[in-house]
């Protein structure tokens, strides 16, 4: 299932709503913690693997791993192929995607950066917090009938996968 909101508060009732106490989850735009605070508690027996490359991330957030130890802080930008790749080899069992980059603006990245994770880490839900991209989907009509019930587009996500990453 793939979940898309724009307020913050019903973006964070997602999370309460789809994480589960097991659940790996990565969240891609942490910034300085609030929503890996709600993650972190919800999955107390699974990881958070936050990453973002604010420079008010890596203070707040290296705070916040010393307080909730199920949290895996990264100072990167998530835009980055080699990185997701990289990311993959070694973490196989991925829940949850959340994705909050840019809050309403650049829904072209937010989509791009979704896809590419979404595709190859295959989580069961993804919670993505975008205005542009709600802006598009309801104000879209189509008369093809194209529908995927994962937390990933698995109509057409294999297709970008790198034959390396194929047979993990």
């Amino acid at each position: 299932m793939i979940h898309i909101s724009y307020k913050r508060n019903n973006y964070q009732e997602d999370m309460i709503k789809y994480v589960k106490l097991l659940d790996n989850v990565v969240e891609l735009g942490c910034h300085v913690g609030c929503s890996t605070k709600i993650l972190s508690r919800l999955c107390q027996d699974g990881t958070v693997y936050a990453f973002d490359n604010s420079p008010e991330s890596t203070r707040a957030m290296n705070n916040l791993k010393t307080e909730y130890k199920n949290i895996e802080f990264s100072n990167v930008d998530v835009r980055d192929k080699k990185l997701i790749y990289e990311f993959s080899k070694t973490h196989e069992k991925i829940d949850v995607l959340c994705v909050d980059l840019g809050g309403g603006y650049h829904p072209d990245t937010v989509f791009k950066v979704f896809f590419l994770w979404s595709s190859i880490l295959k989580p069961r839900v993804s919670l993505i917090r975008n205005r542009g991209l709600i802006d598009f989907v309801n104000s879209s009509d189509t008369t093809e009938n194209i529908l995927s019930h994962k937390g990933y587009l698995s109509s057409s996500s294999n297709e970008i996968i790198p034959n390396e990453l194929k047979n993990k």
